[in-house]
């Protein structure tokens, strides 16, 4: 089948127009759609994210409430002078308690936010290996916010009879605006 000049024309004229009209709709239409739906689907994949995050905290805020609760009630009491004092009296009770003897308290306040403050104690202290556990162990099941930063024991003897503390604790001091 033998086409004409003419007809022949027409028809590469419409091949090359088809297939211009499939290029243009591949760069512009084709290719954007095509992003379009790959951000979507990024979207909805952090959304989900998003939405599993916020389940996981509306499913925790019992907890968190309780736990924020126990923090704000077992923080030190109010007034600088009275939480202090309730430190090293909580430090008295546990000394006697254990039989340790308590060498020197030395606090210091540290105020680095707005809201809260944190008294930050050194202890010194010596005894015999029972004692030392028994104080550590109140100082860990006392409800008073106090955290243990650090804990050194030495020996003060060749047998280890005689068994020394150096104890670093921070407790919360929440101000009284925000109670």
């Amino acid at each position: 089948m033998k086409i004409e000049g003419e007809q022949r024309q027409r028809l590469l004229l419409m091949i090359t127009m088809v297939v211009v009209a499939i290029w243009v709709a591949d760069r512009f239409v084709l290719t954007s759609l095509l992003v379009s739906w790959r951000e979507r689907s990024q979207e909805i994949i952090t959304m989900r994210g998003s939405i599993q995050r916020g389940a996981d905290l509306i499913e925790r805020a019992r907890f968190t409430r309780e736990r924020w609760d126990s923090m704000r009630t077992n923080a030190l009491p109010n007034g600088v002078s009275a939480a202090e004092g309730g430190v090293l009296r909580t430090f008295d009770r546990w000394s006697q308690v254990s039989g340790l003897t308590i060498n020197s308290i030395k606090p210091q306040w540290k105020h680095p936010e707005e809201d809260y403050m944190t008294l930050d104690c050194r202890v010194d202290a010596s005894g015999n290996m029972a004692a030392l556990s028994r104080f550590l162990y109140e100082l860990e099941h006392d409800p008073i916010a106090l955290k243990v930063e650090s804990l050194e024991i030495g020996s003060r003897d060749a047998e280890g009879a005689q068994l020394t503390l150096a104890l670093e604790v921070s407790g919360l001091y929440l101000n009284p605006l925000e109670q």
